[in-house]
């Protein structure tokens, strides 16, 4: 069973239960409970910081979205949207006990060949990179912090 475990984040109030022995966190977006995992745990912690200091409307966040890739099924954790529909950042979580390596990076550059955003963010809920993509010359820049939203 998951303990949680402080994060790299301001400490929100979730809404967690107890049943069978095992946690759930309540998901405020998909509004239901969720099995609480330390991947999770992570998760919802970035979806309040987007949506709390980084003022994301919670309407534009897309969770686990499915995509194709080479013919594999696979799920990003988090996508954002801006007010048009485009896509604008993709975010891979990872449990914090997972170290941020380079094949983290092209786990998600990988997704990014689908989505194509200009935003690629990977955490482990205590470490938390973010990227600036230019699609046209294909590289990369690290930013200092997650952008805000400009609607």
């Amino acid at each position: 069973m998951f303990h949680p475990v402080p994060l790299n984040f301001p400490a929100y109030p979730f809404k967690l239960k107890q049943e069978a022995g095992k946690t759930y966190i309540f998901d405020e977006l998909r509004k239901r409970f969720l099995l609480l995992t330390p991947e999770e745990w992570v998760r919802q912690h970035i979806v309040k910081f987007l949506i709390e200091e980084k003022k994301y409307p919670r309407t534009l966040i897309k969770l686990e979205g499915g995509l194709k890739l080479n013919s594999l099924q696979k799920r990003s954790d988090i996508l954002l949207f801006n007010a048009e529909g485009e896509k604008l950042m993709l975010v891979e979580c990872k449990a914090p006990s997972v170290k941020i390596s380079q094949e983290t990076f092209d786990q998600v550059a990988r997704y990014n060949f689908v989505h194509r955003v200009k935003i690629l963010v990977v955490s482990n809920g205590l470490e938390h990179f973010c990227c600036q993509i230019d699609l046209e010359k294909g590289n990369y820049s690290f930013l200092s912090e997650i952008p805000t939203y400009k609607p």
